[in-house]
């Protein structure tokens, strides 16, 4: 590092540097603090917020915005049992005051087979539509004859359902994550003062990420749906505290080897500083490669996530090490390190596992290859792609209503297929819609924008607007449709959406997938100043992926019985565990080469197992146990997220990190530093020199 940086990062440490830091951040937190709260106002959870850009479904939506000044979205209303019509009737009344401005209110539709009744209550979509379906709710639930039940569903009451999940997600995330967080740091530290320190630096950086999100949503056009803005912050807790966890353990080590905790505090950060800027930039470059993705959704996530990581670590090396050195080496009790005293490493579970390690290396990475090969065989047999129906753990009323709608009507009926097309070709495209297989009805009634030019269809599918069918379906509509000359016709609604996205998911896995690789590799490369390490490093992670993907599966059908994996999870998965996952190798690498260039390659790898150990695992365990918060969420795709990644991690913490890469370093020998100058370094000899060094070694901190 040259001398401006060393002081930059020294600054934090500093005798009055530390007072300049934490007062430069109470006042940003004061002066931006009530921007935080406007995130929500910034959030897009309109019809394309989930959707691939320049999708066709999107497109339609689009177009859709033109025929009215106010956006309709019905809410459908089924009754079943005796009674039904007369209940349908008496709500008919009570519906009225809610219709959309001038829309009207049909009568309820019967099925076939006489025994349900459908209505349609069309409603506007720019009013407080969750208010009014709840409103709707209460009708029909209200004064029921015996045995007759009336279920409230379509597009109004699957995104009120959608929405109420998203509406206590923040908060419930943050308390769960924060009382996870101060649990396991609890147990890691056995003190009662230390927790308090990371929990708030995290906090900091929760505020300035928040008000960096606002801004750069408001003014940048940074993408934020309320799914991203969920997870951001579990990330910023994960990976913050996982740096804090780190330059703790720095600090520690340092505060043994000297008496002034402030010139600890500086060395601590120079030594841990580039690791943790390396994992830091790894995982900020990898969430944003996400940009390149299509789905919107995975482009907010990879963007938001981005700017969470880089706030979390702008406080993690600037108040945590201020807060830490004002308040004293007294933090630590009832365990203070005791200047002189030395870190106790000898026969630490760490340095046992190393000796093992180190007895029989090619066995060893053998055998966490087969171990891992055995979990990813099960990532071949997943099930891809959830129907509406299964995306909740409980099912919602809008789901019950569309399982009593596909019982009783042309499946397709409460969420039509809508074409869009030049209203002066519209009955040739309603012809060529009619005879395509697949289709139940052309509804009447179709829409004209107010300057005449566009017209609306709505095509009835026969079958569930998210099954495999009905997407071939859409498929024939849009081939129909195309046929049509001068038409412009565009296919939209449910079911176009669904395939539309899966199509899209396929095009991000290899799109991002090989940016994402180049990029982590990229970052190993520099930290390592090697070729074969970065490689093998990088191997291992993506191994580790696809073995946490087959045990989730393993997990998703025999525990928590979903019925498939969602098309977002491989490419969200693969992203966050290859970028965070090489994080535990980027801790323990950079200290494994800081020792191996002191005390040679062999001793340097078992020496930077020992030293790096404890605090990699407790960081592991904390990162996968915020993420396995998700788990308990209603949303499957979100429980699904929490569960890939804990496991990833788990498996990166205890089997990657602990064993195969030390293993695979130990069986390579100096070879695993390709074409690096450690390859040419034998094991230093000759008698000590200072501070335990060999003579003629260098000092780290000149490397």
């Amino acid at each position: 590092m040259t001398t401006l940086p060393k002081r930059l990062a020294g600054a934090p440490g500093g005798s009055r540097g530390k007072w300049f830091v934490l007062v430069a951040w109470l006042i940003l937190v004061v002066a931006l603090g009530p921007l935080a709260g406007k995130l929500g106002e910034v959030e897009e959870s309109g019809p394309n917020a989930f959707l691939p850009r320049g999708a066709e479904s999107a497109r339609v939506n689009t177009e859709l915005e033109k025929f009215r000044t106010d956006t309709l979205m019905p809410a459908v209303v089924v009754y079943t049992g005796e009674g039904a019509a007369a209940k349908a009737g008496a709500d008919r009344a009570r519906f009225a005051p809610y219709v959309a401005e001038g829309e009207q209110l049909p009568p309820a539709a019967p099925s076939d087979d006489g025994e349900a009744l459908l209505a349609v209550v069309p409603l506007s979509y720019e009013d407080e539509l969750t208010d009014t379906v709840d409103k709707l709710r209460d009708i029909a639930g209200a004064n029921a004859p015996p045995g007759v039940e009336a279920e409230i569903g379509g597009p109004a009451a699957a995104l009120t359902d959608s929405v109420a999940v998203f509406d206590t997600l923040d908060s419930t995330l943050m308390i769960a994550t924060g009382l996870v967080v101060a649990v396991l740091l609890l147990i890691t530290y056995r003190s009662p003062l230390l927790w308090l320190f990371p929990l708030m630096s995290v906090g900091f950086a929760a505020v300035l990420t928040q008000v960096g999100t606002y801004l750069l949503a408001k003014y940048g056009h940074l993408p934020v749906d309320p799914q991203s803005a969920g997870i951001l912050m579990v990330l910023v807790f994960g990976v913050g505290t996982d740096y804090a966890l780190l330059l703790i353990a720095r600090y520690r080590e340092e505060l043994h080897r000297q008496e002034d905790r402030h010139e600890a505090m500086k060395t601590a950060l120079r030594r841990s500083g580039p690791a943790i800027l390396a994992s830091a930039g790894t995982v900020a470059v990898g969430l944003a490669a996400l940009a390149f993705a299509d789905i919107n959704s995975s482009r907010s996530l990879g963007l938001v996530g981005a700017v969470g990581v880089v706030c979390a670590f702008l406080a993690m090396i600037t108040v945590l090490p201020a807060l830490l050195v004002i308040a004293g080496r007294w933090v630590f009790w009832p365990f203070v390190p005791r200047f002189g005293t030395p870190s106790r490493r000898e026969g630490t579970v760490w340095s046992r596992i190393g000796a093992l390690v180190a007895r029989r290396p090619r066995w060893s990475w053998l055998m966490s290859v087969g171990v891992t090969g055995v979990l990813a065989l099960s990532a071949f047999g997943i099930d891809m792609g959830l129907r509406q129906s299964q995306m909740f753990q409980d099912k919602p009323e809008s789901v019950v209503a569309q399982e009593l709608i596909s019982a009783h009507y042309p499946s397709g009926a409460s969420d039509p297929a809508k074409v869009v097309t030049r209203a002066d070709r519209a009955a040739d495209v309603e012809s060529a819609v009619r005879d395509v297989k697949g289709v139940a009805r052309v509804e009447d009634g179709g829409e004209r924008t107010p300057d005449g030019r566009l017209a609306t269809l709505s095509v009835v599918l026969t079958d569930t607007p998210d099954s495999a069918a009905a997407k071939d379906t859409v498929d024939r509509l849009r081939d129909a449709v195309r046929t049509v000359d001068g038409a412009d016709a565009l296919v939209g609604g449910a079911t176009a959406q669904t395939l539309d996205t899966q199509r899209a998911a396929d095009r991000d896995l290899r799109t991002v997938i090989p940016v994402v690789l180049v990029v982590v590799l990229v970052v190993l490369i520099l930290l390592l100043r090697a070729l074969v390490a970065p490689l093998l490093l990088l191997a291992t992670v993506v191994l580790s992926y696809f073995a946490a993907l087959g045990a989730s599966n393993l997990l998703f059908e025999s525990v928590f019985g979903f019925a498939g994996v969602d098309w977002s999870i491989p490419l969200m998965g693969f992203v966050f565990l290859v970028a965070l996952g090489i994080d535990y190798n980027i801790f323990l690498m950079h200290r494994v080469r800081e020792e191996a260039l002191r005390i040679g390659h062999t001793r340097g790898v078992l020496e930077g197992l020992t030293s790096t150990g404890g605090v990699i695992t407790s960081a592991g365990v904390v990162l996968a146990a915020t993420f396995a918060v998700f788990a308990a969420l209603p949303l499957v795709t979100m429980a699904q997220m929490g569960v890939i990644v804990g496991i990833g991690v788990l498996l990166d913490t205890f089997l990657v990190r602990t064993v195969l890469v030390p293993a695979l370093a130990l069986d390579l020998g100096r070879r695993f530093w390709w074409p690096g100058r450690l390859v040419a370094r034998g094991a230093p000899g000759g008698p000590a020199g200072p501070a335990g060094r060999p003579a003629g070694e260098r000092s780290p901190e000149r490397v």
